[in-house]
């Protein structure tokens, strides 16, 4: 990658970098931290199902693995919370890896291979709801215990610059597919498998380094939400909430681009908050204007926000 490819993914999170230390209060901070997280899971998805065309309803399957693995290492084994962010990013690796060689190697793929993903998520709901291990139904809850070494800062805009961190590692993994060999070969088997295959791409291998690193970006964002909200239950870890959100932020952004999910993750979000705020807290107003948000970009920006503003700026120069 040049500088050029470098520079923009760096402004833009020096920009909100800039956004945490201008006297934000708790709760706006706090807006900021979650919507980044989300941004995060969006860019994971975006590895997999923007620049892979392989659609995922079950997103949730690696962000819970994180997020439980993360939780589970530092209260019942006494880990390290960055040894634990560690493992948990492997694990959901591992796991995405696992999912993607039984979907991938039995021939899955558009909405079969979206619904068996779904079909892992809510099994690894169940299970998580059930084991004494994940905490039951009860689920976890992280010691509030300030320091490094469980990542809990006493100033939670140093917590926000590390999810800014995550999110400038996944930005140039995006751009690095943008301009990869592998990116083009991702590509390539979107848009034709057999034709890719035909010239010579080992579309199986190409697919499972897609669905690893897609797992591996979601499953940080769930370690880092366990990490901030200091709670965990199944139905947060492994809800269709976080598969939903992940797949809606990219949609919406700009599907198969680098910034797509950061700018869907923010407009979306910013919506979202703004109609709470509006309608005194509604609940489930936001979730409405969501459904409202996704079919006015699929019938009129189908290459979402970053598409729509493209060809603005080329009718402008025209």
């Amino acid at each position: 990658m040049t500088l050029r490819d470098v520079l923009p993914p760096l402004l833009a999170l020096a920009a909100l970098g800039a956004l945490a230390f201008l006297g934000l209060s708790g709760s706006a901070l706090n807006f900021l931290i979650t919507t980044l997280i989300i941004a995060l899971a969006g860019l994971g998805w975006n590895v997999l199902g923007g620049f892979g065309g392989q659609y995922s309803f079950g997103h949730a399957a690696f962000f819970g693995t994180g997020a439980y693995a993360t939780a589970v290492l530092q209260l019942r084994f006494g880990w390290n919370a960055w040894a634990g962010l560690a493992a948990g990013i492997g694990l959901g690796t591992a796991t995405g890896f696992l999912i993607g060689t039984l979907s991938f190697r039995a021939g899955l793929r558009g909405s079969y291979f979206a619904l068996v993903t779904l079909a892992f998520a809510e099994v690894f709901r169940i299970l998580a709801n059930a084991a004494d291990l994940t905490g039951g139904a009860a689920g976890l809850l992280l010691t509030l215990q300030p320091g490094f070494g469980t990542m809990q800062f006493a100033d939670r805009r140093l917590f926000c610059l590390l999810v800014l961190g995550f999110v400038g590692a996944a930005l140039l993994a995006s751009r690095w597919i943008e301009r990869s060999r592998f990116g083009a070969q991702l590509i390539a088997v979107r848009e034709n498998e057999e034709a890719a295959r035909a010239l010579g791409v080992d579309a199986l291998r190409v697919k499972l380094g897609a669905i690893a690193l897609s797992a591996a970006i979601t499953a940080a964002a769930g370690a880092l939400y366990v990490q901030h909200f200091l709670y965990l239950d199944a139905g947060v870890a492994y809800g269709t909430w976080i598969s939903v959100e992940a797949l809606l932020a990219p949609i919406v952004g700009g599907i198969g681009t680098a910034f797509g999910p950061l700018v869907g993750a923010l407009a979306l979000q910013g919506l979202g908050e703004a109609t709470k705020h509006l309608s005194g807290g509604v609940p489930g107003l936001d979730l409405v204007v969501f459904g409202i948000c996704l079919v006015a970009v699929i019938a009129f920006a189908p290459q979402g926000l970053i598409g729509l503003l493209r060809r603005r700026a080329a009718a402008a120069g025209a």
